[in-house]
């Protein structure tokens, strides 16, 4: 298995970034599609909207926020398989818009690829 990678959209590209992948439901702010250097992006496995509003990225709903989506997750099995083949041949890199480094979906969502 190769490695999982999450980096925010707003931080430059990289080489060993491998397949780029965008997993936030709305387009970050302030970036253009052409610049975002994106392999796929995956409105369906982000968190619903709802589920996103509540959160609102404050760090103390992050262990809820996460067990939350992990229960999102398990409706999204062909997604995550696919992502999950993705990172047998190459670096995968989970890229998302929030400001914070450590309570987002992208954080979440590597451990659940990490555990499959």
């Amino acid at each position: 298995m190769k490695t999982i990678h999450i980096k925010r959209i707003y931080d430059q590209p990289a080489k060993d970034d491998g397949y780029r992948v965008l997993v936030d439901r709305i387009w970050p702010r302030g970036i253009s599609k052409k610049d975002a250097h994106l392999d796929d992006w995956l409105k369906e496995i982000a968190p619903s909207t709802p589920l996103r509003k509540w959160f609102d990225h404050e760090p103390e709903k992050f262990e809820a926020f996460s067990n939350k989506y992990k229960i999102e997750l398990e409706n999204k099995s062909e997604i995550l398989t696919t992502l999950r083949n993705k990172v047998k041949s190459r670096t995968l890199t989970l890229l998302y818009g929030a400001k914070d480094t450590e309570h987002n979906q992208a954080v979440v969502l590597k451990e659940v690829l990490e555990n499959l």
